[in-house]
C-alpha cells in the first residue's frame, strides 16, 4: 500500500524556508540539466519577485504553523538528518499512489459482478420495501376507517344506554304506578269475607290503607287511572271501617261485664292498634265514636271499681283511731265522756312507730295490695297508712298501665295524652281526693299522715321513673292537702305540752315520765322517717316540740322537794330520751345532739353532788 507517510500541504507560493536553500535550487536544477554540479557563488540569489505577501490565500502564520507540523513529522526529520532529495520522494510517493490506485481500480473490476449483484439486491429490497409502505399506508388508511367506526359504534352504545335507563325508569315508576293501583282479587276476598282477627285480614287491610293513599296522590297529580279503581277502594274501605268499628266496640263492651279482667281485652286491643290508625285516617267520625265509648266505658269502670275497693279497705282499719283528745301532753288520768271509745294507746301507740314504718320499705311498698274479704275472712286489720298504701298502689299500677295504653292505641303524646287520661281517671280521682279530705280532715294519727305523705312521695318518683305524667297533678293535691294536716296536728301536740300542768299530772317519782317517752317515740319516729325526704318546716315544729318538752321536764323536776330528786328526774328522763332517739336517728341528727349535751350537763352537776361540791 506504500509507506504510510503523511501527505504535506504545500503552499502554492514557495514556503519562507532558509534563504540558503532557496538559493541553491534553481541553480542546482540548472547544474543537474547541464551536467554539472550546479554549486556556483554566483547563482546563489533568491527572486522574490512572485511573492505576494499581502495576498489572503498566503499567510505567514498559517504557513509556519504547517512548516512546523511538517517538520516535526518524524520521517521527514529522518529524511531531513539522511540528506533524502524531498523532489525525488515525492515522485517516489506519488508514484506508489498512482499503484495503488491502479491496484484498487483492479479491485473495483474483480467484484464488479458482486457490486452489480449488490445493486439488484439493493434494488428489489427497494421494491419490496415501498409494497411494505404502500401495504402500511392501506393498514394506515383502514386503521382510521376503523377508529371512526368504532367512534360511531360507541356513540350509539352510549345513545342506547341512555334510552335503555329512561325506559327502565319509566319502566319502575310505570310498575310501582301499576302495583299501586291495581287492586287484587286476593285483597277483595279478604277484606270482605276474613274474620278481622286473623292475620290475613291485619296484612290485606296495610295493602288497602297503602292503595288507598297511593291513589289520593294520584289523583293530586290528576292521574286518570284513579278513576278506575277510586270506586272498588271506597267500598273495601267501608266495609273495612265497618268490621273494625263492631269489632272494637265488642272488646269495648266486653269491659262492662261483671268481675271481668280489662286487662285481657286491652291487651288484645293493643295486638290490633292499627285497626284504630286505620280508622283515624280514613273515617275519622267512626274513630272518635270508638274513642267515646272507651273513653266513657273505662270511666265508669274505674269509677266504680276504686269506689267498690276504698269502700270495702276502710272496714278492715283498727276500729280504735287516735281523736283529738289523743294528745302528747294529755294526762293519762284525764276523764273521758261515758260513751267515749278506750283508748287506742291500750293497743298500739299512737306516738310509737313500731313496724309501721316498714310501709315505706322496699319490699311492702310496691307489694301486692289489700284484698279486704280475704282480710275480713281473716279477721286481721291494718292501720290507715297500710290502707293508704294498699289504695294508692292500685291506683298507680292502673293509671300507668292505662296511660301507656292511651298513648299506644290511640297514638297520642303530650297533652293529647294527659286529656285522654283526665277523661277516663278523672272522676275516680276526684272520687280519691274527696274521701281524703273526709278522713283528713278528721284524723289526728300524725305518723299515719306522716307515713303517707312518705308513700306518696315515693310513688310519685316510681311514677316518674316509669314516664308517666299523668297523676303528677293529683300526688301535688294529695301533698298539699296531708302536709297542712300533719302541721296542724303537731302544732297541736306542741300546744298541749305547753298547757301542762304538772301539778296536775298525778303521783310523780323520778322515773322517766310517759310524756317524755311518747315525746321520744314520737320525735324519733318522725326524725328517721324523714331521712329520705327531709322537709325543713317539720325539722322547725320538732325544734318547738323539743323546746317545749325540755321546758316540761324543767316544770315536772322542779316538782320535786330535793335537788337530788330533780337531778335523778332529769337524768333519767334525759337518759330514756336519748336512747329512744338513738335507737331509729342517727347519732348526727340535732335532737340526738340536744339531749346529750343537757345529759351530759346533768350528770356532771350529780357527780359533783356526790363528791360534796355545790351544785351549779
Amino acid at each position: 500500500m506504500g509507506w504510510g507517510w503523511p501527505r504535506c500541504k504545500w503552499p502554492a507560493a514557495k514556503p519562507a524556508w532558509p534563504s540558503a536553500w532557496w538559493s541553491r535550487v534553481p541553480e542546482e536544477e540548472e547544474a543537474v540539466a547541464a551536467g554539472g554540479t550546479g554549486h556556483s557563488e554566483e547563482t546563489l540569489q533568491l527572486n522574490l519577485g512572485d511573492l505576494d505577501l499581502t495576498s489572503d490565500e498566503f499567510i505567514l502564520d498559517e504557513v509556519d504553523i504547517h512548516i512546523q507540523a511538517n517538520l516535526e513529522d518524524a520521517l521527514v526529520q529522518e529524511a531531513l538528518k539522511t540528506g533524502v532529495d524531498l523532489r525525488q520522494y515525492s515522485k517516489q510517493v506519488e508514484m506508489e499512489l498512482q499503484q495503488i490506485e491502479n491496484a484498487s481500480i483492479k479491485d473495483y473490476i474483480k467484484e464488479s459482478k458482486n457490486i452489480a449483484s449488490l445493486h439488484t439486491q439493493i434494488t428489489a429490497c427497494d421494491a419490496v420495501l415501498e409494497r411494505m409502505e404502500a401495504m402500511l399506508s392501506s393498514f394506515q388508511s383502514d386503521l382510521s376507517s376503523i377508529s371512526c367506526e368504532i367512534q360511531t359504534l360507541q356513540e350509539q352504545s352510549v345513545a342506547m344506554n341512555v334510552r335503555l335507563r329512561n325506559r327502565q325508569a319509566v319502566r319502575g315508576r310505570l310498575s310501582q304506578l301499576v302495583d299501586e293501583l291495581v287492586v287484587p282479587n286476593i285483597m277483595i276476598s279478604t277484606i270482605l269475607e276474613t274474620p278481622v282477627t286473623e292475620q290475613g285480614f291485619l296484612e290485606q287491610l296495610h295493602e288497602l290503607n297503602n292503595k288507598i293513599n297511593a291513589v289520593k296522590e294520584q289523583a293530586f297529580r290528576e292521574t286518570m287511572a284513579c278513576a278506575d279503581v277510586a270506586d272498588i277502594l271506597d267500598k273495601l274501605k267501608a266495609k273495612a271501617v265497618a268490621k273494625i268499628r263492631e269489632f272494637i266496640l265488642q272488646k269495648i263492651y266486653s269491659f262492662r261485664k261483671p268481675m271481668t279482667n280489662y286487662q285481657i281485652p286491652q291487651n288484645a286491643l293493643l295486638k290490633y292498634r292499627f285497626f284504630y290508625q286505620f280508622l283515624l285516617g280514613h273515617e275519622r267520625s267512626v274513630a272518635k265514636e270508638v274513642r267515646d265509648e272507651y273513653l266513657e266505658t273505662m270511666s265508669k269502670i274505674y269509677l266504680s271499681y276504686f269506689k267498690s275497693y276504698t269502700s270495702r279497705l276502710m272496714k278492715v282499719q283498727y276500729e280504735e283511731v287516735a281523736e283529738k283528745e289523743d294528745l302528747m301532753g294529755v294526762e293519762d288520768t284525764a276523764k273521758k265522756g261515758f260513751f267515749s271509745k278506750p283508748s287506742l294507746r291500750n293497743r298500739n301507740t299512737i306516738f310509737t312507730l313500731g313496724n309501721r314504718g316498714s310501709v315505706i320499705g322496699g319490699a311492702e311498698l310496691e307489694g301486692p295490695i289489700i284484698v279486704p274479704h280475704s282480710a275480713q275472712k281473716s279477721d286481721v286489720r291494718y292501720p290507715f297508712e297500710s290502707l293508704f298504701r294498699s289504695q294508692h298502689y292500685a291506683l298507680l299500677d292502673n293509671s300507668c298501665r292505662e296511660y301507656l295504653f292511651l298513648c299506644d292505641f290511640f297514638l297520642v303524646t303530650g297533652n293529647p295524652a294527659l286529656d285522654l287520661f283526665n277523661a277516663v281517671m278523672g272522676k275516680t280521682l276526684a272520687m280519691f281526693l274527696k274521701h281524703m279530705d273526709a278522713y283528713v280532715s278528721d284524723c289526728y294519727d300524725s305518723i299515719a299522715v306522716f307515713l303517707s305523705i312518705h308513700i306518696v312521695l315515693r310513688f310519685k318518683a316510681i311514677t316518674a321513673k316509669r314516664n308517666v305524667p299523668a297523676i303528677d297533678k293529683y300526688w301535688d293535691t294529695l301533698l298539699e292537702m296531708l302536709w297542712p294536716r300533719f302541721e296542724h296536728i303537731l302544732e297541736l301536740n306542741i300546744q298541749s305540752i305547753q298547757n301542762t300542768d304538772p301539778q296536775k299530772l298525778g303521783f310523780l317519782d323520778t322515773r322517766p315520765h310517759y310524756i317524755t317517752r311518747r315525746y321520744a317515740e314520737f320525735s324519733s319516729a318522725i326524725v328517721s322517717i324523714n331521712q329520705t325526704f327531709p322537709h325543713d318546716r317539720t325539722l322547725t315544729l320538732l325544734g318547738q316540740l323539743q323546746a317545749e318538752v325540755e321546758n316540761l321536764v324543767l316544770r315536772v323536776a322542779a316538782e320535786f322537794s330535793s335537788r337530788k330528786e330533780q337531778l335523778i328526774f332529769l337524768i333519767n328522763n334525759y337518759d330514756m330520751m336519748l336512747g329512744v332517739l338513738m335507737e331509729r336517728a342517727v347519732e348526727e341528727s340535732k335532737e340526738v345532739e340536744g339531749f346529750q349535751q343537757l345529759l351530759n350537763a346533768r350528770t356532771q352537776v350529780s357527780r359533783s353532788l356526790r363528791e360534796g361540791g355545790a351544785a351549779p
